[in-house]
């Protein structure tokens, strides 16, 4: 039997196994029930499905920096030097997909199965075109864009060889992620985990094979991700042609609707561009990093690709609390909203603890994975230890964002991140970075902006008190 055709029983079995939990509704109850039991539910898959992600991304790291035939350090520092930039894309249009959630979530809530219909259906052509539409346009700005990174002459020519492979794999890359989020819209978060683990698999497995067997360097390790990508993404569309339930896809039903587009970009375009912001200042604190060697690029590249495990577990809540706010805000349920809030901060601080904990036990086992050497472990041990417990202020951030857009309040985020995110740690570069350049000084950035944006979302909530204000609009129109 050839490897092929290995492969297609194997891809096979998978989708019989995907669906066969797509079609058991196994989905936690988003109205009715223990609220303690629900989000986890929700939200340790969503957790698991992001650290699956971000551990087979930095499988690109681990091979390159342990069986590439290039220079470990400058092919972990060439991977790494796009991870802003490639951030910058993917969550510009992961916020959008927010949209797509919500608006979905909303509908369902109300009982509304041609405005689901309408959602669903409207959001894989976007995902489609805009993949399309970065792609084009980031091959030709590729080059100049690494230029402004400060990119070491030394790393230059691969990383843009990685970025230039990595943006033609947008259309699929954006694809699974609108398709993940229609899937969460009502519940369902273990079928995008499975799709992804099966691919991500594949992506190990492919980086090995191109990096040991066949020699090559970033670029292998791209095409790798390209490929695993197209698989995740084929296999939840196939999921949702053949789905039993109110987000089923259906070919020639698909076509963009107005309405429903501009309702979606109304949420999801103010947390998109919150998102690029977001990586727009984490663009700028990496071409300070890139500023100071090789060394610190490796050590912020590696530490990167394991901090983003607890933000990834804290985002999975505040992801949790705008899909079960949004649904019971389509069906009504305003006391109940505010129940989710509180067990979201709660709950998710009990986790995000225990992650932290665990992760930084491990530090410096888990750094050396990425081949890195004593200087590179030393900086990028430095870099988890202050980023890691300034998460804890991302937490109260993420969830009073994903709060408000669970009422379809995105504007208000968006501005406040804007201003206690991007602001603050722009200028810190600019003004504190330029008079004291060390790693050290880079990264006080991180508790300074994330405490300020936490406190400017808290000030929102009080001044919102969307569950109290709805709720009595809604009670003076039944009067």
């Amino acid at each position: 039997m050839s490897v092929l055709s290995h492969f297609d029983i194997q891809q096979s079995e998978m989708i019989d196994f995907i669906m066969e939990k797509v079609n058991r509704r196994q989905q936690p109850d988003i109205l009715h029930g223990s609220l303690w039991k629900a989000l986890p539910q929700f939200a340790i898959p969503v957790a698991a499905t992001a650290i699956l992600e971000q551990l087979f991304n930095a499988s690109d790291l681990a091979v390159v920096g342990n069986f590439s035939q290039q220079d470990s350090t400058v092919a972990v520092a060439a991977v790494g030097a796009n991870s802003p930039l490639i951030g910058l894309i993917v969550n510009l249009f992961i916020g959008i997909a927010l949209g797509s959630n919500v608006v979905i979530a909303h509908v369902v809530g109300q009982g509304k199965k041609e405005a689901v219909e309408k959602a669903v259906h409207t959001s894989v052509i976007v995902a489609l075109l805009g993949g399309i539409g970065v792609a084009l346009l980031g091959e030709l700005v590729a080059a100049p864009v690494l230029r402004l990174l400060q990119v070491p002459q030394e790393a230059f020519s691969a990383a843009l060889l990685y970025l230039r492979i990595y943006l033609c794999g947008m259309p699929v890359i954006l694809l699974y992620n609108f398709e993940a989020a229609i899937f969460r819209s009502i519940g369902e978060t273990k079928v995008p985990l499975i799709a992804l683990a099966g691919s991500g698999v594949l992506n190990v497995l492919l980086n090995l094979f191109f990096v040991v067997v066949l020699h090559r360097g970033v670029d292998g390790v791209a095409v790798a991700t390209v490929i695993s990508n197209a698989v995740s993404a084929a296999v939840l569309f196939f999921c949702l042609l053949h789905t039993k339930q109110s987000i089923r896809l259906q070919l020639r039903r698909l076509r963009i609707d107005p309405a429903t587009l501009g309702q979606i970009l109304r949420i999801g375009l103010p947390a998109g561009i919150q998102s690029a912001l977001f990586s727009v200042s984490n663009i700028v604190i990496q071409s300070a990093v890139n500023s100071l060697g090789t060394d610190a690029m490796a050590a912020s590249s590696a530490a990167l690709n394991i901090e983003l495990i607890t933000y990834d577990i804290l985002n999975a809540f505040a992801q949790a609390c705008t899909t079960f706010v949004g649904q019971n805000f389509g069906a009504g349920s305003f006391p109940r909203c505010k129940k989710i809030l509180f067990c979201c901060l709660l709950e998710g601080g009990v986790v995000l603890g225990a992650a932290i904990a665990l992760i930084l036990s491990l530090g410096k086992p888990l750094l050396s994975v990425f081949g890195s050497t004593e200087a590179v472990l030393k900086l990028g041990y430095l870099r988890l230890v202050i980023v890691m417990l300034s998460h804890f202020f991302s937490l109260l951030y993420e969830v009073f964002s994903g709060y408000l857009r669970g009422f379809g309040i995105s504007f208000v985020p968006a501005v406040l991140t804007m201003l206690g995110v991007c602001c603050i740690r722009i200028a810190w570069i600019q003004f504190v970075f330029v008079r004291n350049q060390t790693f050290q000084t880079i990264l006080i950035a991180y508790p300074i902006s994330l405490f300020t944006t936490a406190l400017l979302l808290f000030v929102a909530l009080l001044c919102y008190h969307p569950a109290k204000r709805f709720g009595k609009t809604v009670r003076q129109v039944a009067d």
